[in-house]
Formats: C-alpha cells, structure tokens, sequence
C-alpha cells in the first residue's frame, strides 16, 4: 500500500509497504481517506517538533472509512462502510491522569503521526474507541475534526464567561478554530496576526468581531476596542512562536488568563512581579478529550461553524512530495492542506 515517510527533516519518500493484519480484539481497519496536514507535521518536516523521533508515517487529522472489524464488531455500534474521524490519542488508560478523566494528559500518551506511526498511508489499524462516526459529514470534514478539537478544549479549558473579551493570537488554523469555540461559549472575539492574508480572512469569518494588526500598537488597538483602557480578560496564543507566546503576558487584564495553545521547544520566560501584579492565570492546553470531539462533531452537523473555506490546498501522496516544501512558506496562501488517499 501507498505509504509517505518523512525519513528526516525536510524529505518524504513515497514507498509500498505491507498492508496492517485483519484487525484484532477491540480493533478496526480503516481505509484512510483524507489528511489534514496540521503545524505538527509542518514543525516535524523543519525538525523542530518536540517528542519526536525519525524516520516517521505522519498524519493524526484523519477521515476514514472503516473497511474492517475485529471479532467484537458490535461493541460499538460501528459497521464496514462508516465514516468516522479518529482521535489519534493513545493512552494507557491506568496511570493518575487517564484514571482523573484527563486522558490527554495520559503520562505514557502516544499521538499518532508523532510518538508513532500515523495515516499517511492508505489503511491502519486503530482502537474501536478511538473512532467516532459521522456518516453525513463529508471526509474533509472529518479530517479538520481533530484540529477544530484543540479549539473547542482550549476553549473548554478558559471557561469563558458570557460577553467577555477573548483575544486569540494566530489566525492560523489552530487559532481560526480556537475563535470559533471561544464564539459559541459566548465571548467577544479578537483575533490578532502579522500577516495580510491571515488578517483578511479573520476579518471574514464569523464570530471574530474584531481584527488587530500585530505589527502595529497592539496595546493601544486593544484598549480601543475593549474600552475604558482595559485589556481582554482571556488571551489564548495559539502560535507556537516563542517571541509572540512572551509578549502575551503582556495582553491580558488584571486578573485575567493567559492560556497556552501553542508550543515550543525551549523556555518561556516573564516579569514576574507582573505576573504577580496582575494576578495572572497561566494555562496550558494539551491535544483534546472524547467529550471535544463529540462537541466539534455536533458543531459540524448542526453547521454552527463553517470549515469549508479553511480547505485551500488539496494533494494526491505523489503530488504532496513536490508541494508539501511550499505549505510551509505563508506566502502560499495555505489555511489547511489535505492529502487525498
């Protein structure tokens, strides 16, 4: 089977590998339809991923069709022919985090695509409980599902309260779907970036009702739209830039919080006096739960939010080798990428 390997940083190989066994016990095989290429990959092509290991089959945005189950086909529900996403975060199940709920935080966890061996190949074996079927969603749906996920936790995380001002830094991806979540929980949304196009299109898009421009004089920008001087209450950085993810401690109100999308290999430092000042809360977020995803896949039924327009680059696997070097430069205009097995 078709099958894209990442070997080192900067060079994939498109090569025929031995298809999965028949699924076992608790198992599905899944025809990998679509994949969402994410900042995750982008950061492993530059070699600039933490917690990762080469050579690596990327991918963990996945739309699938289940081509296959395991003897204990009807523990779910699930039949050959599904449409389903996965949730490509493989925990233990018994450690303190996965016993408290927090299997995101699972001590051992394994994401697939970047502690293991992910779907940029045409079928892969996962858990039944990874899956989560929705037959009436297109596969591109599917495939952004897990990324409109970390939005939906990272809002989940903030516990927004209704009319406040949320400022979310990126107007990449990750950070597109960190407003909408952060909408829908009732805040009003600022969206900030550097870029032209990025700051275009945020301006667009329902549920951001402001746009600030980051080369500009962020604080002055804020404090008109927020009015009476103040700052937004919650600031969400979903870039994974190190200069922008410090300069962040510098957005948020008195006793407001500051929550970590992104990350970054290195160190993050602040004032802390400042930090003491304001009485700041620092928050991290981390991938997404079961619970997020079935949010995000009602969100997508019920049309609440609106991905279609994310979807700007399409590609074969032997297309993707001679494209992938251009998603990574922003003036190629991508949003979100999908591969198309």
């Amino acid at each position: 089977m078709k099958t894209l390997i990442l070997n080192e940083p900067g060079s994939f190989s498109l090569t025929e590998t031995a298809p999965p066994p028949a699924p076992g016990l608790g198992e599905a095989q899944v025809a990998i339809r679509r994949v969402g290429i994410c900042g995750t990959d982008l950061h492993a092509y530059r070699g600039r991923q933490p917690f990762f290991a080469y050579p690596r089959i990327l991918g963990h945005e996945l739309g699938a069709e289940i081509v296959a189950l395991g003897p204990d086909e009807n523990a779910r529900g699930l039949a050959v022919g599904d449409r389903v996403c996965v949730r490509p975060y493989l925990n233990c199940g018994v450690c303190g985090a996965c016993r408290r709920g927090t299997t995101n935080c699972c001590s051992k966890l394994q994401v697939l695509g970047v502690h293991t061996d992910g779907g940029m190949r045409e079928r892969i074996n996962v858990p039944i409980d990874k899956l989560h079927r929705a037959n009436d969603l297109s596969f591109d749906q599917l495939a952004i599902v897990e990324m409109l996920c970390i939005g939906a936790h990272a809002s989940r995380r903030a516990a927004i309260a209704p009319g406040e001002f949320a400022l979310v830094i990126g107007a990449g991806p990750i950070g597109l779907g960190t407003t909408q979540f952060a909408a829908l929980d009732g805040a009003r949304v600022i969206a900030m970036d550097v870029a032209d196009s990025r700051l275009e299109q945020a301006a667009e898009q329902p549920g951001i009702e402001f746009v600030v421009d980051g080369r500009g004089d962020v604080l002055a920008q804020l404090r008109a739209i927020t009015g009476a001087g103040d700052l937004p209450t919650t600031v969400f950085d979903a870039t994974g830039n190190p200069a922008s993810m410090q300069n962040s401690f510098g957005y948020v109100a008195q006793g407001g919080q500051l929550v970590f999308v992104g990350l970054v290999q290195g160190e993050i430092s602040f004032n802390d006096s400042e930090f003491h000042r304001r009485e700041t809360t620092l928050k991290s977020t981390r991938n997404a739960t079961a619970q997020d995803f079935d949010r995000v896949l009602a969100a997508l039924a019920e049309k609440t939010i609106h991905v279609d327009p994310w979807i700007t680059h399409h590609a074969s696997p032997e297309e993707m080798l001679g494209r992938f070097e251009s998603w990574t430069k922003p003036e190629t205009g991508v949003v979100k990428a999908m591969l198309d097995f």
